[in-house]
């Protein structure tokens, strides 16, 4: 989870509004200690979860299927080292 100081917070507020409307949570932090945290609302969460799904769906339907002993072969060759 990224971290901002209090004094930097205001200054930096569109970009952390930014982060947290992409999903991610922000803490706030006084004299190194989190004094606060900024977290998606669970509805716009929601929202984009529904989109990664559609997305993924949509790329399924673009690409052909692979095999799952083509996906097993394929990590476990990147296992050895």
């Amino acid at each position: 989870m990224p971290e901002i100081q209090s004094t930097d917070a205001a200054s930096q507020l569109p970009a952390i509004l930014d982060a947290v409307e992409r999903g991610e949570t922000v803490a706030i932090t006084r004299h190194g200690r989190r004094i606060a945290r900024l977290v998606p609302e669970p509805a716009h969460r929601q929202e984009r979860a529904t989109r990664a799904v559609e997305a993924l769906r949509a790329f399924g339907q673009r690409h052909d299927p692979v095999p799952v002993d083509e996906l097993v072969s394929g990590r476990r060759e990147g296992q050895r080292g």
